[in-house]
């Protein structure tokens, strides 16, 4: 698969967001508001506000407007304007364009700028663990009448979003999945048995932590409702909390609401075995699942 990324994995998304900081710290540090930011390129409030959070593809004309307004020295504005050009590289999702729902882009970018991942999974294993088996048979639940082809696609698009964790410079994940996860044969016998040996290598990994929440837990406020919370590299860049629904998803970056699932996250973490069981917790299952006649 042609991913045309750069920058040790990372592409166009995640320099977009490093731009966007840039811009919104000079702007900042000057001053300006972002409506008066706005008026300079002839541009809205809420577009300075998508340019400095990376949500969107930013002119190299606009970006040199605003460092002109913002007073930025020759050398720094060199640095911001290269920036900016390798920015407006295409995104590597652009080729499956057929199958990405209108809300994914944003989130695909904001998953592979991120340096930290944390996933509260109820129902299934978390996208980025993945197998190949296991993500089809969920997608052919989804799209019952698709073509193989259509299928082979958007399991090809899932595998390039799992890049993120195997790039030279990897986001780290904390995945919490519910013990149902486990339970719920998704595939049959065979791919569940792959599924869970592929999860048992993965919490092996250093930049991987995995924990599973027992049945004999309490509810929590999260019960239900799967989300990821993204961190990344820039300390001025908000968390984002992703949220995805049936026909949309939320994207939420307000410091209320992402304290609330932040607070979730803690709850379903203290809930959880700790990592270190997870290993022998997996193992069970698969011994478990070699003793069934299924």
């Amino acid at each position: 698969m042609s991913s045309g990324r750069s920058d040790n994995g990372t592409g166009a998304a995640a320099l977009r967001i490093q731009l966007g900081a840039h811009l919104r710290r000079l702007r900042q540090s000057r001053e300006v508001s972002r409506e008066a930011a706005g008026w300079e390129i002839r541009a809205s409030e809420s577009k300075i506000s998508r340019m400095e959070l990376g949500r969107v593809p930013v002119k190299e004309r606009d970006v040199a407007d605003l460092l002109t307004f913002y007073g930025v020295g020759s050398e720094e504005r060199a640095v911001l304007l290269s920036l900016a050009r390798r920015a407006r590289t295409t995104a590597w999702w652009r080729q499956f364009g057929d199958v990405v729902p209108p809300w994914l882009p944003s989130y695909l970018g904001l998953e592979e700028a991120a340096s930290l991942i944390r996933a509260y999974e109820v129902h299934l294993v978390p996208g980025l663990l993945q197998t190949d088996d296991y993500a089809r048979a969920i997608i052919r639940r989804e799209h019952a009448h698709a073509p193989d082809s259509e299928i082979d696609r958007r399991i090809e698009l899932r595998r390039g979003r799992q890049q993120v964790l195997r790039r030279q410079d990897p986001a780290r994940l904390w995945a919490v999945m519910d013990e149902a996860v486990l339970r719920r044969q998704i595939g049959g016998p065979e791919v569940m048995r792959a599924q869970v040996e592929a999860l048992i290598e993965a919490a092996a990994l250093p930049h991987v932590r995995l924990q599973i929440v027992p049945f004999r837990a309490d509810a929590h406020a999260a019960a239900g409702f799967p989300f990821a919370i993204l961190r990344f590299p820039d300390p001025t860049m908000p968390d984002v909390v992703y949220v995805e629904q049936l026909t949309s998803a939320l994207c939420l970056d307000k410091r209320g609401d992402v304290d609330r699932y932040a607070l979730a996250m803690e709850q379903a973490c203290l809930q959880a075995e700790p990592p270190d069981r997870t290993a022998g917790i997996l193992g069970r299952k698969l011994d478990e699942m070699a003793r069934s006649p299924g």
